[in-house]
């Protein structure tokens, strides 16, 4: 594994995303989460799983500048492989937490919403959120339907539209993370929960989530071919690739 670090502990397994700086996403390491979930789920002595991130973030979402030198198969496969990726972890069987290790905008949310807890480091600057209107990338109705899931229709529906990024407070007001706590305990609060999990009888805990999640399933669209050729199409509109060079430019000259 070249994007992920793989803890085993008595029962679980610690994921944690090991992609440079801020573990931007790319297509490596959304074929590497597929891969070491699915070997997860089919592991008899894995309970439970946590996914986590480096100290300040877990992910800060897709990774454009490489993603902006893509040739439209390329995009187009990487659209497939991340809502394919996002289907296997929200239809997940067994308990699955997120220890949200700082930022989360945009695809580090799509990653987190999937699970069942999120646990977020405390602090003002850390942001957590869908802003995918707001980075001109288009979203999927799979994924309007786990934010509502979490925070109600009308939050969902507003803050969507708005692009927004919440902060720690707001995101826990809102429903979308369950608690904040110090950065440094982080991964011990969402192993603690784990372990509150793993008391129960485990085929009660599988039949319950899946119980708890039939409507939302009942919503997914296991294809979702109109809105990868949806947003495939826009990726490729002028404007829209003006505004991503504008950004690429504006990203890499604040690296050198």
């Amino acid at each position: 594994m070249k994007t992920l670090v793989l803890t085993k502990k008595e029962s679980y397994t610690i994921v944690q995303m090991n992609r440079g700086k801020v573990n931007a996403i790319n297509h490596e390491m959304v074929n590497e989460l597929s891969e070491v979930f699915n070997i997860l789920e089919n592991d008899p002595e894995v309970k439970g799983v946590i996914l986590t991130g480096k100290p300040h973030y877990f992910s800060a979402g897709l990774d454009l500048i490489e993603f902006y030198q893509y040739d439209e198969k390329q995009i187009q496969e990487f659209f497939t492989a991340f809502g394919g990726l996002y289907l296997q972890l929200v239809q997940f069987k067994k308990p699955f937490i997120s220890a949200i290790t700082g930022h989360s905008p945009a695809g580090g949310c799509v990653l987190a919403v999937t699970s069942d807890n999120r646990f977020m480091a405390e602090g003002d600057t850390y942001v957590i959120g869908l802003n995918e209107v707001a980075v001109n990338i288009q979203i999927s109705q799979n994924l309007t339907e786990i934010y509502a899931f979490w925070m109600g229709d009308g939050l969902a529906h507003r803050y969507i539209l708005e692009g927004k990024l919440l902060n720690g407070k707001e995101a826990l007001v809102a429903g979308l993370v369950d608690e904040l706590v110090p950065l440094d305990k982080v991964l011990e609060r969402s192993e603690k929960q784990m372990k509150l999990y793993l008391k129960a009888n485990q085929e009660i805990l599988i039949n319950t989530k899946k119980k708890l999640r039939k409507h939302l399933w009942d919503k997914l669209d296991p294809n979702a071919e109109n809105s990868l050729k949806e947003a495939t199409i826009l990726w490729w509109k002028p404007e829209i690739r003006s505004k991503m060079k504008a950004y690429v430019e504006s990203f890499t000259n604040k690296n050198k």
